[in-house]
């Protein structure tokens, strides 16, 4: 019997992802100084207010209030009646030392030797349902909100966006699991207060159907370009009106959507949130790595959905074991035991292992911290970055290395494909 999945998303503009991006413009800019800094910090925003705590064992100090007026102001909280602005809102830092007890069980005198910086397990998942290899309403929740942050900036054919915005996506399966048509599209967008709430109401639904859907169907194949039909609900800013939005609606705080940050439902996750942590926090680093894995075995043509967990425990170098699950889709006569075997043979998934292959001790984590951290477009780009006493400097990073499809080819030899 055919069957509905949902997942959402939430735009750059959204409390928790402003928390989140503050966050990792602050790991950004310690590891663009300091590539051996171990960084924890958590954020808070309210209305007019940023909180600032965690630990860090670094080299170098950082003006962390132009950093996080940089981010605020970016994000697009730059007017006064959104009551969070850039340039006017207060910033409390409570960042201190690292703890020696868990530093001690990650550095080691030999780097090959570091430790993982806390125990837990993390996912990795990949599906072939997509040309990025991710869940399809994950894939279309984000690009909803990543074109309606393009009207915005645009301002142009949309004049009244504000930052804060979510979607949602209910696509209908089969019984083999075929996404067969779209059920349901919701999006909720902050919003200037231009006309009596009905409306308003009205007017942003016809905007989102007759503006920002054929621009997403534009960016899509044909084949996906069919599910999207006459019968779709949409349901547009359900509450009426959506004009209080932002940190003075609703506070944020770093880490609190990690479904949207990973997979949107799919597969699993195992807890840990990734923003604010530099990548001996396993984490964050085992999470990406365990992508990379799914990503590469799919594609290699292993499996058509995979699964992938690995564990550590805290200061302990090799991981507790690595778990597979192919949902009954490998293409190779393996169990997915077997399966897992081979890659545990195939990739070092020590933490060290982890930061060198993914080249993790960069200043890559800014790009992540908002539309989803798996799914992305790897790529180089140069970023420059100002110390607290105004010297800049130039750096060249690969972002979103865990994307690439670098190990089809050990892979499929792997697995005499």
């Amino acid at each position: 019997m055919p069957y509905l999945f949902t997942s959402e998303s939430v735009s750059e503009g959204h409390p928790d992802k402003v928390a989140d991006q503050i966050s990792d413009a602050l790991i950004d800019n310690f590891l663009a100084w300091d590539a051996e800094s171990k960084v924890a910090c958590e954020t808070l925003v309210t209305t007019g207010q940023v909180i600032l705590a965690g630990e860090v064992k670094s080299t170098v100090y950082l003006d962390v209030q132009k950093i996080t007026r940089d981010v605020i102001r970016k994000i697009g909280y730059t007017k006064s009646e959104y009551m969070f602005e850039a340039n006017s809102c207060g910033i409390l830092s409570a960042i201190h030392e690292q703890s020696a007890d868990i530093n001690q069980g990650v550095d080691r005198q030999e780097k090959q030797q570091q430790g993982a910086g806390d125990q837990g397990m993390m996912f990795g998942y990949a599906t072939s349902e997509t040309t990025n290899y991710m869940p399809l309403a994950l894939d279309l929740a984000h690009k909803l909100l990543l074109e309606l942050a393009v009207l915005r900036r645009e301002n142009k054919d949309i004049t009244y966006l504000r930052p804060d915005a979510k979607s949602q996506v209910t696509i209908e399966y089969s019984d083999d699991h075929v996404p067969i048509r779209i059920e349901a599209i919701v999006i909720s967008t902050q919003h200037d207060d231009f006309a009596p709430e009905k409306e308003m109401q009205d007017k942003i639904k016809e905007d989102v159907i007759a503006i920002l859907i054929p621009r997403i169907k534009a960016q899509l194949p044909a084949n996906l370009q069919q599910l999207f039909n006459g019968e779709i609900k949409y349901h547009v800013n359900p509450t009426g009106k959506f004009v209080i939005g932002g940190p003075h609606g609703d506070t944020g705080l770093t880490g609190r959507k990690i479904i949207v940050d990973t997979y949107g439902g799919k597969g699993a996750h195992g807890g840990g949130a990734f923003s604010g942590k530099d990548p001996s926090k396993v984490d964050r680093s085992a999470a990406y790595a365990t992508r990379h894995i799914a990503k590469n075995l799919v594609a290699a043509g292993v499996c058509n959905e995979i699964l992938v967990q690995v564990s550590y425990a805290i200061g302990v170098k090799d991981p507790m074991g690595i778990y597979v699950n192919t949902y009954n889709t490998a293409k190779v006569n393996l169990t997915d035991g077997e399966i897992a075997d081979k890659i545990t043979a195939l990739f070092d998934m020590t933490p060290y292992g982890i930061e060198t292959r993914l080249k993790l001790r960069n200043p890559i984590y800014s790009e992540t911290a908002a539309y989803g951290h798996m799914g992305r477009e790897n790529e180089i780009v140069t970023k420059v970055f100002e110390g607290a006493n105004g010297e800049k400097k130039t750096v060249e990073v690969e972002l979103f290395t865990w994307e690439k499809l670098d190990y089809q080819d050990q892979v499929k030899a792997a697995f005499g494909l």
